[in-house]
């Protein structure tokens, strides 16, 4: 446990945290709805149909249907949750999503769920690197990306009160704690995980583990890195971002989804003005594919904290690299 209150080590299940976070909502709303789409055992909005049966829709394999039907549901004054894997959460929906949900510009909740690589045993079809992308084109639509167990549920409450749908992404894998545990979430502004002045990473979902364990190494070779978390992709204003990074010459991101379209685009466009030299660490131009864990994907996809650390070192000087 460091000082400021996280724990790198104790992991949580971002899934049942939400599911358990829709129970509560639902205890304490009877406005709040669920939909499923034939994947309650892995989005965890079984917790949902075991504590209130009769709030809980299973669409089957028909996400298109699920969207229209949650549209309807809002237009009658309730709080829809829809619910499947980010890929066809959002891919597979998106002429509905944008028609149905953000045209009327509609308060529905739309779940992304085995996000990234962390779906690592289903392969290309079932990783979604597009998701946030996809939804952040969208007009009037609210993305985020939960980092741990501190932010999970203060978002997940926060997406029912929006004014229009929101977006949210969960991995399947387990997370890492990271943020203190007096961490108030202030949606569109990023928060500094660590202090620094010779260089900045902003990161998102397991990235921020990655990111700090960078920055620590780093620290021991006497580069300051600051590390800053991301965990609302839409709305994110770029003079923050500029505020956040006004002294500090060189800039990394780090995400487990697109270099187009995320976390890359977001930073880049708001400091385009600002002379930084920046580097970009997340998928680029590829699909998925079958592993034996998810590590071995973020490895594989160069996404993890040596691939962070020598973006940094090459930014300062290339020299440095081993």
């Amino acid at each position: 446990m460091s000082e400021k209150g996280y724990d790198f080590m104790k992991k949580c299940d971002l899934r049942k945290l939400y599911g358990s976070t829709l129970v509560e909502l639902g205890g304490e709303n009877p406005d709040v709805v669920v939909l499923e789409a034939d994947l309650a055992k892995t989005t965890m909005s079984i917790l949902f149909q075991q504590a209130f049966p009769e709030r809980y829709f299973e669409m089957g394999i028909a996400e298109q249907n699920m969207v229209s039907f949650a549209a309807g549901l809002a237009l009658c004054g309730k709080k829809p949750f829809i619910n499947s894997f980010a890929v066809f959460s959002t891919g597979r929906v998106f002429d509905q999503i944008r028609q149905s949900l953000c045209l009327p510009k509609l308060n529905v909740v739309v779940n992304g769920s085995s996000s990234g690589l962390s779906d690592f045993g289903d392969g290309a079809t079932h990783q979604s690197f597009e998701d946030a992308a996809l939804m952040r084109l969208l007009p009037h639509m609210t993305v985020f990306h939960p980092t741990d167990a501190v932010d999970t549920p203060q978002i997940v409450r926060r997406a029912i009160c929006m004014d229009g749908p929101v977006y949210l992404k969960f991995p399947r894998s387990e997370m890492p704690g990271m943020l203190p545990a007096d961490y108030a979430l202030k949606v569109g502004e990023p928060y500094v995980l660590r202090e620094g002045k010779d260089a900045a990473v902003f990161a998102c979902g397991i990235e921020v583990y990655y990111a700090m364990e960078a920055a620590e190494r780093l620290a021991g070779r006497g580069t300051d890195v600051k590390v800053i978390v991301v965990n609302t992709l839409k709305p994110v204003a770029d003079e923050t971002i500029c505020a956040l990074v006004k002294d500090i010459p060189y800039v990394v991101t780090a995400e487990e989804q697109s270099v187009i379209g995320g976390l890359a685009s977001i930073v880049s466009y708001a400091l385009r003005n600002e002379g930084k030299k920046m580097e970009a660490i997340a998928i680029h131009d590829a699909f998925g594919q079958s592993a034996q864990s998810h590590e071995a994907l973020l490895e594989h996809y160069r996404l993890t904290d040596r691939f962070i650390e020598d973006a940094i070192v090459k930014l300062i000087d290339p020299r440095m690299v081993e």
